[in-house]
């Protein structure tokens, strides 16, 4: 796959988009390329609030571009199709998740993996590599080549599959690769938010059995109850993480905030993955301790999985009647959203009705 194609022809598009550091979303207007031979334009229907996304929109990690339009949990409908597009149909629901080209020629691409491609291009433009701008899904239409499009099943639920193009397969990704996928096992899930309770429901659906570790005792109920996970742990309840020593098979960490590895670490079993999601500050570290790595323990990243594996997520998810507990918002509310999704004030995913508001 090529990076872009230079945008020779436009059409007009509209959203909503961050002029600065405020992350301050407002009406604009801009242009996407015309469809070309190779690609799918899709009407947006719904698309998904990331976290990520929102350090984006105001500059968190002091690479952002503006102005920005943000966002990479696009679902909708094919209205456009390529002379040579053979995987998609006018009418076809169809998504687009994190990333929209890679070079095609790495190893990385090769084996399916163009996430960690060095020359990934995201869904929209996150910092200047001297590239073609690109605009996310708070918008009316989106333009991509037709590899990097997934398609939707009928049975998903556009807004509740929404975010798993980006949460569910960010945890998907990592419990697949590491082996964390295997009925009985026991499965730790730190972090009881967008990421946190799409890896329960991935968990359980692989038949694992599923602790959730947080900071709020108050999630209890949501954990057990609502998600159906085997245990709760209060994570600064010593008595409670002492008594969970030595169990998990594996960790799922989605905390984006800085916190402390070697009680996770003492929770795994000999050979034990304690694997970390969770976006973390460019400014500040985690401290990895090297003596509880000595019990045959590993602490590693995964970022979001590659087109191939996402279709893949897609399709256990409609299989096993998986969606994000999502709260569904007009355009307009978009900014009070961002403020609580920075305060967590969320069960579990903002979905922004696009098709309906924008």
């Amino acid at each position: 796959m090529s990076r872009l194609q230079a945008e020779e022809e436009t059409q007009k598009a509209f959203g909503w988009a961050a002029r600065d550091s405020s992350g301050i979303l407002s009406p604009f207007h801009f242009t996407r390329r015309d469809n070309g031979d190779n690609d799918i334009t899709i009407k947006i229907l719904y698309c998904g609030m990331c976290h990520s996304d929102l350090h984006i929109a105001r500059n968190d990690f002091g690479i952002s571009i503006y102005p920005v339009v943000p966002w990479h949990e696009i679902v909708g409908v094919v209205t456009q199709v390529g002379k040579k597009v053979d995987r998609f149909k006018v009418g076809d629901k169809a998504g687009v998740g994190c990333l929209i080209g890679s070079c095609g020629k790495c190893e990385n691409c090769h084996d399916d993996m163009e996430s960690y491609c060095s020359k990934t291009v995201y869904t929209y433009t996150i910092f200047d590599d001297g590239g073609a701008k690109n605009y996310g899904g708070y918008s009316d239409v989106y333009v991509v080549n037709e590899h990097f499009a997934i398609r939707f099943p009928d049975n998903l639920s556009l807004r509740g599959g929404a975010p798993l193009l980006c949460a569910g397969i960010t945890v998907f990704s990592p419990m697949k690769y590491f082996g964390l996928d295997k009925a009985g096992m026991h499965l730790g899930v730190v972090g009881l938010g967008g990421l946190g309770h799409l890896a329960v429901k991935f968990a359980k659906a692989f038949g694992m059995k599923v602790t959730v570790i947080s900071t709020f005792p108050s999630k209890q109920h949501e954990a057990i109850e609502q998600l159906k996970a085997d245990l709760f742990i209060v994570s600064h309840d010593m008595k409670q993480m002492e008594a969970a020593t030595g169990t998990m098979n594996g960790i799922i960490d989605t905390v984006a905030a800085v916190h402390p590895l070697k009680p996770l670490l003492d929770l795994l079993k000999t050979n034990g993955k304690l694997i970390l999601v969770g976006a973390q500050s460019l400014e500040k570290p985690l401290e990895v301790p090297a003596m509880p790595l000595y019990g045959r323990k590993l602490v590693s990243g995964s970022m979001a999985g590659g087109i191939k594996e996402t279709q893949e997520m897609i399709d256990f998810a409609a299989e096993h009647s998986i969606e994000a507990n999502v709260e569904v918002i007009p355009m307009n509310y978009v900014n009070k959203a961002m403020d609580r999704l920075a305060k967590g004030a969320v069960h579990y995913r903002f979905v922004i009705d696009i098709a309906n508001t924008l």
